[in-house]
């Protein structure tokens, strides 16, 4: 009778999980339709279009005289790429530094990075403007990689709390047979670590890439 129940709940779960997903779908489903639409206008009564066509994503992609949108993509993944890259380095060893490492300000650190992660970074916007501007970076596309890279470290809570469910025995084993800290954490934690490198570089690539406040 248990096993029933439990497996009516699982049933019921799953329909309500399978509906909330296609409620989420239609909107994409309905905006990758419309781009391939053939008809004139911004909205039609259907969903489903009457003429498939590609001129839509032909004239994006060549008619540059209104909006460049091909230079726009190209420096968007460029600021995303190099942003990835330098938060993911910098997530990863302030979370191990947190996790592993023992000394005086650590907690207190870990406070200012909680408190600070409260306020929107748009608080900061005009400050970071006038002093980028006063660096000559203003308008440049090292400046929105530094922007997004600068605040990285703040980002450590769920890396941290990945890196402390690995047994520090392994790191004390390490150190036996005469490692240091920097071999243990390219030779050993990050081996094991590689969900949470995924994830990171997801989430530090996806940042830049939807962010429209400081673009």
């Amino acid at each position: 009778m248990a096993n029933k129940k439990g497996s009516a709940a699982n049933a019921a779960i799953y329909v309500i999980l399978s509906v909330m997903a296609i409620l989420w779908l239609l909107p994409i489903a309905w905006l990758v339709l419309t781009s391939f639409r053939g008809e004139p206008g911004a909205w039609t009564p259907y969903i489903f279009p009457k003429v498939y066509t590609f001129d839509n994503y032909t004239r994006l992609l060549t008619e540059t005289g209104l909006f460049n949108y091909p230079r726009w993509f190209m420096n968007t993944l460029i600021v995303a790429i190099f942003t990835c890259a330098i938060s993911t380095v910098l997530v990863l060893l302030t979370s191990y530094t947190l996790s592993r490492l023992r000394f005086k300000a650590r907690k207190g650190l870990m406070n200012l990075g909680l408190i600070l992660g409260m306020f929107p970074g748009f608080m900061s916007m005009i400050a970071i403007y006038f002093i980028l501007k006063a660096m000559g970076l203003s308008q440049t596309l090292l400046a929105l990689v530094l922007v997004y890279s600068g605040g990285a470290g703040l980002g450590y809570f769920i890396a941290k709390g990945f890196f402390d469910t690995i047994p520090r025995v392994l790191d004390e084993a390490a150190i036996v047979d005469g490692a240091n800290q920097n071999i243990i954490f390219w030779k050993i934690i990050l081996p094991l670590s590689k969900p949470i490198i995924i994830y990171t570089i997801l989430t530090s690539f996806m940042a830049p890439w939807v962010d429209f406040i400081f673009v």
